[in-house]
């Protein structure tokens, strides 16, 4: 993967999802003298590796003067004091890109500008470790060149799916953004479930945790889909059969599942207005 930038990188936020991408251009070879990082108080590891790359970190905004590309990784609560302090930069007309849950771009249009370049992004927490999958969708003054930089920005941390329409990242949030942590309830569920059957509460959790782990990265490099993977696992009238007609039942799982992920999608409507 390689990065061509002709400014800077401004990113503002620095915690896990800002981390992560940070790790990840230096990594694809981006000079850390390309970077600048905006962060009051950017947790210790972050805060280690900043310093070890000599990458700037919280110099006068004044003083930037060629931002190519802000990275805005800061929390809903944090956007809109952060947003108004960033308008020194909008005059090198770089842009930006959010991968901030709670703020639409037609928000960030209004304090920014009408012609601000805006991309809205939602990455997923195994970007940390390089098996991320972010779905993203930009402005009518978002350009072509600048469309496949932020997805080679964002690639340093997984996959990246570009939308027809911001509803769509509503969609994706629910489903990839907040997906993780339905995975970790299942693991949590597996072996809770193990143990009221009389399993070790810690043997319980790892047959769990390596079942739900190894799974995922079986249905990761497969060509099979997950229906046919599901299938290759269930004999007529086995153990897998015998669970699957609860799981599968018409108040099973799936409607459960469609229940939960229409939840998330409304509550990241609510949060972006």
């Amino acid at each position: 993967m390689s990065i061509a930038l002709k400014g800077r990188i401004v990113l503002v936020g620095c915690g896990k999802m800002g981390g992560a991408m940070l790790e990840g251009w230096l990594k694809a070879g981006v000079p850390a003298a390309k970077i600048i990082g905006l962060d009051p108080k950017p947790p210790q590891e972050m805060a280690e590796l900043i310093a070890a790359k000599n990458i700037a970190l919280n110099p006068a905004i004044a003083s930037i003067t060629d931002a190519e590309v802000i990275i805005i990784a800061v929390k809903p609560q944090l956007m809109s004091d952060v947003l108004s302090g960033l308008l020194p930069l909008m005059k090198s007309k770089p842009l930006v890109l959010s991968i901030a849950a709670g703020k639409t771009i037609a928000g960030f249009e209004k304090v920014l500008g009408a012609g601000a370049s805006i991309i809205r992004a939602m990455p997923n927490t195994p970007a940390a470790i390089g098996r991320g999958i972010t779905g993203m969708v930009g402005n009518a003054h978002v350009t072509s060149a600048q469309m496949a930089l932020a997805e080679t920005l964002l690639a340093s941390t997984g996959e990246v799916l570009r939308v027809k329409n911001e509803e769509a990242i509503d969609f994706v949030t629910a489903v990839s953004g907040s997906g993780p942590a339905y995975v970790f309830y299942l693991a949590e569920c597996l072996a809770a479930a193990g143990e009221k059957l009389g399993l070790p509460a810690d043997i319980s959790m790892r047959l769990a945790r390596t079942t739900v782990s190894g799974s995922g990265e079986l249905l990761y490099q497969s060509d099979l889909d997950a229906a046919t993977l599901r299938q290759n696992v269930t004999s007529p009238n086995g153990t897998t059969y015998a669970a699957l007609q609860v799981l599968m039942a018409d108040d099973g799982l799936k409607p459960l599942m469609e229940k939960a992920v229409a939840a998330a999608a409304r509550r990241s409507k609510e949060l972006a207005g």
